[in-house]
């Protein structure tokens, strides 16, 4: 490795600035376009040592962890400018594929923040040869974890998250394996599942029960099974209210989950049968249900179940059908899904690549895609397009802001049969 002056001309799609040098491009974290920095360059990355002239863009970040702890990539640039990278991004995407569709303005759905976090727990002995928890974060681009104190991206429901995860982490010493603390705020207080310390013994299992009273939890389990709930943990979905699963897949945010939400049923506008595919514990479908019939499939048994008992406690849904499947081995096919008016899939970050095929195939009326990968979103998106759909228009979501994700809902819609001109007769 070695210093080297450089000039940040452009923003990577992963929130570093890029530097052309004589070797090739290189990238350096928490650097902007038209700063000067000095940096410690190995092959195509480079550790940012000092900002020479800095953008005028630059600004401070809130955060005391920012460029420690691996979380944000940016913090330092003003919203301006921010949100115009990130719009950029997915204009960039999709020319690159050659798609044409109109792109929306970035819609913000961070709202008052995060409402699930994942703390890591590892152990190691003091001087004294006892075994000690470090808890937090991973350190920016290492497996290293960094203590922290608080997270200002987070919801307040998670205020207590902290002072709940080290007191859990503490009987598990003696367990000495690395542990993952999930936790969610939820409408009844915290549901926190522990992940990675595999069996414990009784004694153990009896501390943790004492901690999760003593930090008013609402439910605590361990990889998924229930050590104790003290109450039910709900979430309000569209008009129900759902149970999750211990660990289960939610959107990061309630504003971004209902931003998606939002776009995803003012795309259905009649009141037609609609298959969920990756439906979730109904995220979208149990909306969906308050104006059309509605399918929902899902491979995960516990989150599908979760969804259907919030469907058979809430008054006023159509037609709602839960429906178990593996849609990555079996599809469904074009037979099935011509008996829906509309497809909505929103499946996990490598996309649903066959599932899409058959949709394309099957030719129904309305695809709504939701995405949180836009190398993916695109790939699907040209084979819709290729099948005779068009793109009425693509929205991005920044549901995970000081991030390079993006969450995006592209509409798609079979465009009309082209009219057989008629033959003229001759006389």
């Amino acid at each position: 490795m070695k210093p080297q002056k450089l000039l940040i001309e452009t923003m990577s799609a992963g929130g570093a600035g890029l530097a052309p040098t004589a070797d090739g491009r290189v990238a350096v974290s928490y650097t902007l376009p038209g700063e000067t920095v000095m940096a410690m360059v190995d092959g195509e990355r480079g550790a940012l040592q000092g900002v020479i002239k800095p953008s005028l863009a630059r600004i401070a970040p809130f955060c005391p962890q920012f460029t420690i702890c691996g979380g944000c990539a940016i913090q330092h640039w003003q919203a301006e400018d921010y949100e115009a990278w990130k719009h950029g991004l997915v204009v960039q995407a999709l020319q690159a594929n050659g798609i044409k569709a109109e792109v929306a303005a970035l819609v913000d759905g961070h709202g008052t923040g995060r409402r699930r976090v994942t703390f890591h727990a590892r152990f190691a002995r003091d001087p004294h040869g006892r075994m000690r928890a470090t808890l937090g974060f991973m350190r920016h681009r290492t497996h290293d974890i960094i203590a922290i104190e608080a997270c200002p991206l987070l919801d307040a429901g998670l205020a207590g998250a902290l002072s709940a995860a080290r007191a859990l982490v503490e009987p598990l010493a003696a367990v000495g394996k690395p542990v993952d603390v999930h936790v969610t705020a939820t409408l009844d207080g915290m549901d926190i599942d522990l992940r990675g310390t595999g069996a414990v013994p009784e004694a153990v299992r009896q501390a943790l029960m004492r901690i999760a009273q003593d930090h008013d939890l609402a439910r605590l389990s361990q990889h998924g099974v229930l050590l104790i709930e003290r109450r039910r943990p709900r979430l309000q979905i569209g008009p129900a209210l759902v149970t999750p699963p211990a660990g289960a897949f939610l959107q990061a945010t309630e504003l971004g989950e209902s931003v998606l939400a939002g776009l995803v049923t003012s795309a259905i506008k009649r009141e037609a049968p609609v298959a969920d595919l990756f439906a979730g514990i109904g995220t979208f479908a149990l909306r969906i249900a308050t104006r059309a019939s509605v399918h929902a499939y899902e491979m995960d048994q516990a989150a599908l179940a979760a969804g259907e008992s919030g469907a058979h406690t809430t008054q006023g849904l159509r037609d709602m059908r839960f429906v178990h499947r593996d849609l990555f081995r079996n599809p469904l096919m074009p037979h099935e899904l011509k008996a829906y008016e509309a497809v909505v899939i929103d499946p996990p970050r490598a996309g649903a690549l066959e599932q899409m095929r058959e949709i394309a195939a099957a030719q129904v009326p309305l695809v709504v895609s939701v995405s949180c990968n836009l190398a993916t979103f695109a790939r699907d998106a040209k084979i819709l397009i290729a099948a005779g759909y068009v793109c009425e228009g693509v929205t991005p979501v920044d549901q995970f802001r000081h991030s390079a994700h993006i969450e995006l809902v592209g509409v798609f819609r079979k465009a009309p049969a082209a009219k057989k001109r008629a033959r003229p007769m001759l006389g």
